[in-house]
C-alpha cells in the first residue's frame, strides 16, 4: 500500500466535492430565490428529516461495508465480500421502507405541532418518498468507498445533483411550491439509485461473480442462515455506533434549525439555512479526506503496518489544517458580501454565518478524527464525544435562540464544535499512540491568522452596495471584487506559510497531483508548484 493514498484518494474525492459543492449553491440558490425567506424555511425543515430519514434507514451500514470490504480484500477473502454486499442490502431495503411509512404518518403531527406550521405538512409527507431510493445509491457508494473507487462515487453524485437540481426547479416553477422542491429532490434519488446500480453491477459485482461459495462443487462454502446472522451482527456492532454518530453529526447542523423553527418565523429559519450550507463549505475537505482516511487506516491496521497507520493520521490532519483553516477565516471575513452576491435579501443571516464558519472549523477536524476512529474499528469513541455535544448544544440553543435569536443558535453550535473537537481528537491521538506534528500545525494556524488580518483591511462595503445598485456592470464588478480580494488571501497565505517554512515537499507533491486532474489549469500548478518546491522542507 503507498503512503500516497490518503492524498490521492481526498484528492479525487476533493475535485469532485468542490464541483458539487457549486451545484449545491446553484441548488439552493434557485430554491431561496424561487421560494423566498419564508417557503426556503420551510424548506430547511424538511432537510434534516431527509437526512434523519436517510441514515436511519442505512443504519450506519455504508461505512461498515467501506471497512470490511477494505479489510477483506486486504488478506483476499472474496467470499466475505460478496455475502456482505447481498446481506447488507436486505438490511437497509426493509429499512427504507418502514422508515418511509413512519415519517408519512408523522408528517402532519409534527408540522402542526412541533413548527406550528400547516404549510409544512405535505413537504414533510413527500420526504416519504426519498428513503427508498436513497438508501440504495448510500449503501453503493460503501461499497465503492471499500474497493477505493472514487470517481465512482464522483459520478454517482454527479448524477444525484443534476437531476435533483433539474426536477427541483421544474416543479417548483410549475406551482408545487416547497412541495414540489422536495418531490424534485426525491426523483432525484431514484434517478441516482438506478445509476448507482448499474455502475456497481458493471464494474463491481462482474468481479465477485465466480467467488467459490457460488460453485456447487463447493456446497460447504454457501452462507446458511445461521452465518448471515453471525454476519448481521457483525455489521451491526460496528454500525450502530457509526450511525449514532452520524445522527449526531446530523443534530450538531441542525439543532439550530430546529430550535429556531420551534422559537421563530419560517423566514428566520430562512436566513438561517443559508448561512449555515455556506459554513460548511470547510467540510468539503475535511469530507473528503475523511472518505480516504477511513479504508486506508483500515487496511493498514489490517496488515499491522503502525508506521503506515501513523503517517495516515499526520497527513489527514495536516491536509485539512492547511485547506481549511484558511478558508473559514475568509468566509468569516467576506461573510457579508458572500450573502449579498450569492443570495440577495438574505443579509439577516450575516452573523450567524461569521459565527458558524468558526464553529465549522473545529467541526471538520472532529470529522478526520470520527474517520480515523471507524478506520481503527473504535466507532464509540466518536459517539460519545458526539453524544455530549449534541446535549450541550442542545441546551445552549434553547437558553441563547429566545435572547439572541440565529446567532444564538449559531453560537451554540460552535461551542459544541470546539468541545467536540478536543475531546475526540485528544482521545484518537491517545490510543492510537501518536503525536502531531505541532510545530508544522502551529505555522499553519499563524500564516492562516496574518492573512485574516490582512483581508480585514481590504473594504467589503463596496463589494454588496454596488450589488443593490441596480445596474448590471455594477453586479459584475462587485462579483469580481470578490474575486480578486478571495485571490490576494490565497496568494497571501501562501507567499506567508511559505516564507516561514510551512510547505512541505509532500504538500507541493498532492498540489501538483491536483492540477494534474485539472486538465488546462495544469501548466499553471506546474509553474506554481516547482516555485513552490524550491521552498519547501
Amino acid at each position: 500500500m503507498s503512503d500516497t493514498k490518503i492524498a490521492k484518494g481526498s484528492l479525487i474525492i476533493l475535485i469532485g466535492s468542490l464541483i458539487f459543492r457549486v451545484g449545491g449553491f446553484i441548488y439552493r440558490f434557485s430554491m431561496a430565490s424561487l421560494l423566498g425567506p419564508a417557503g426556503y424555511g420551510i424548506f430547511t425543515l424538511t432537510l434534516p428529516l431527509i437526512g434523519v430519514l436517510q441514515l436511519s434507514a442505512e443504519g450506519g451500514i455504508p461505512p461498515a461495508i467501506a471497512k470490511y470490504i477494505a479489510q477483506y480484500e486486504a488478506v483476499g477473502q472474496k467470499n466475505m465480500i460478496k455475502q456482505i454486499i447481498k446481506s447488507s442490502f436486505k438490511l437497509v431495503l426493509t429499512l427504507g421502507l418502514i422508515l418511509s411509512f413512519i415519517i408519512y404518518i408523522l408528517a402532519e403531527p409534527l408540522a402542526l405541532h412541533l413548527f406550528h406550521n400547516p404549510e409544512a405538512v405535505l413537504p414533510f409527507q413527500c420526504v416519504a418518498l426519498i428513503t427508498p431510493f436513497s438508501v440504495i445509491s448510500g449503501e453503493i457508494k460503501g461499497i465503492f468507498q471499500g474497493y477505493y473507487e472514487m470517481n465512482f462515487i464522483n459520478a454517482t453524485k454527479a448524477v444525484e445533483q443534476i437531476s435533483t437540481i433539474i426536477f427541483a426547479v421544474l416543479l417548483v416553477l410549475a406551482n408545487f411550491y416547497v412541495a414540489g422542491a422536495v418531490i424534485g429532490t426525491a426523483i432525484g434519488y431514484m434517478i441516482t439509485g438506478l445509476a448507482a446500480l448499474i455502475i456497481f453491477r458493471k464494474y463491481i459485482w462482474v468481479k465477485l461473480k465466480n467467488s467459490s461459495y457460488d460453485n456447487p462443487e463447493n456446497p460447504e462454502e454457501k452462507f446458511t442462515w445461521r452465518k448471515e446472522l453471525s454476519l448481521f451482527k457483525m455489521l451491526f456492532l460496528f454500525s450502530i455506533p457509526v450511525y449514532l454518530t452520524a445522527l449526531g453529526e446530523l443534530f450538531m447542523y441542525d439543532i439550530g434549525t430546529w430550535i429556531i423553527g420551534i422559537y421563530m418565523t419560517s423566514e428566520w429559519v430562512g436566513y438561517y439555512g443559508i448561512g449555515s450550507p455556506i459554513a460548511r463549505i470547510p467540510l468539503t475537505i475535511s469530507m473528503a479526506v475523511a472518505t480516504a482516511v477511513l479504508p486506508a487506516t483500515a487496511a493498514a491496521l489490517s496488515t499491522k503496518n503502525h508506521q503506515l497507520f501513523n503517517t495516515y493520521i499526520n497527513q489527514a490532519f495536516r491536509y485539512v489544517t492547511i485547506l481549511v483553516l484558511p478558508m473559514s477565516l475568509g468566509i468569516t471575513v467576506f461573510a457579508r458580501p458572500i450573502l449579498s452576491l450569492l443570495f440577495p435579501g438574505y443579509e439577516l443571516g450575516t452573523g450567524a454565518l461569521q459565527i458558524l464558519a468558526v464553529g465549522m472549523l473545529f467541526f471538520t477536524l472532529y470529522t478526520v478524527s470520527g474517520s480515523v476512529a471507524q478506520g481503527m474499528g473504535k466507532p464509540v469513541i466518536p459517539m460519545i464525544t458526539l453524544g455530549i455535544a449534541v446535549v450541550i448544544e442542545l441546551g445552549l440553543s434553547v437558553l441563547l435562540v429566545p435572547i439572541y435569536g440565529i446567532n444564538g443558535a449559531a453560537l451554540a453550535t460552535t461551542v459544541a464544535t470546539l468541545v467536540l473537537m478536543i475531546t475526540t481528537a485528544g482521545g484518537i491521538l491517545k490510543l492510537a499512540r501518536t503525536t502531531l506534528e505541532w510545530v508544522s500545525l502551529g505555522k499553519i494556524v499563524v500564516a492562516s491568522l496574518l492573512m485574516a488580518g490582512i483581508l480585514l483591511l481590504i473594504p467589503t462595503t463596496y463589494a454588496y452596495t454596488s450589488f443593490y445598485a441596480g445596474i448590471p456592470l455594477a453586479q459584475i464588478f462587485a462579483f469580481i471584487y470578490i474575486i480578486i480580494a478571495s485571490f490576494i488571501g490565497i496568494l497571501v497565505y501562501i507567499v506567508i506559510l511559505t516564507l516561514i517554512g510551512g510547505v512541505k515537499k509532500s504538500d507541493v507533491e498532492a498540489f501538483l497531483k491536483l492540477g494534474y486532474r485539472l486538465g488546462p489549469l495544469k501548466s499553471v500548478f506546474d509553474k506554481l508548484g516547482s516555485i513552490l518546491m524550491k521552498y519547501a522542507v
